[in-house]
């Protein structure tokens, strides 16, 4: 009975430290959930970003299931921890054809996915190649979810920035199809950092 109790009392406290998200708030998929490495180093930063940074996978791998987006998601991990030698992989979130969001470095940890804006940007990838397409219906509606999950819950101000990642760095990314898209979207800017 003791060690039931000790289990119990242990998952509360689990649950407790867990994030609560608003009313409202779409659900997201845990690192757990989609077979995370563990992050070599965590490196915080203040939650709160003005900027909000677009990318896209840049392959043309494509996904409408979470088995087959955490299978891509596991790759993109791999390629910025292996090949580029990052902590982790580089995006806060990533959203899948299958509508789903998932946990990169989440909200409150300096990302890796575009260059002087690491430290004061949320960054959010669409999973696979936009250049010739738009994402799925599905998968644009998860962002405008989260987007408006994270002005709710105070990690972007109301008049945040909205950029592509080619406006921070010489890239494609996110994809012809996706930056005229988002070029179109409320809080979006013609800045460029080049």
């Amino acid at each position: 009975m003791n060690l039931l109790v000790v289990i119990v009392v242990h998952l509360l406290a689990l649950a407790a430290a867990l994030p609560t998200l608003p009313a409202g708030c779409p659900s997201i998929v845990s690192r757990e959930e989609w077979g995370a490495r563990s992050s070599r180093q965590i490196a915080r930063r203040n939650p709160l970003s003005p900027f909000l940074m677009v990318h896209h996978g840049g392959i043309r791998s494509y996904c409408t299931t979470k088995e087959a987006c955490s299978r891509i998601i596991r790759s993109y991990q791999d390629l910025h921890m292996d090949d580029r030698g990052w902590d982790d992989i580089g995006y806060s979130f990533l959203i899948g054809e299958d509508g789903n969001i998932y946990e990169g470095r989440g909200w409150d940890r300096i990302g890796a996915h575009a260059i002087k804006y690491n430290t004061n940007s949320i960054g959010v990838c669409f999973v696979g190649d936009f250049t010739d397409r738009l994402p799925e219906d599905v998968a644009l509606q998860a962002f405008y979810k989260l987007v408006s999950c994270s002005i709710k819950m105070n990690f972007l101000p109301n008049n945040y920035t909205l950029l592509g990642h080619r406006q921070a760095k010489d890239t494609m990314c996110p994809g012809d199809s996706l930056f005229k898209e988002i070029s179109q979207w409320p809080n979006w800017k013609n800045v460029t950092s080049n």
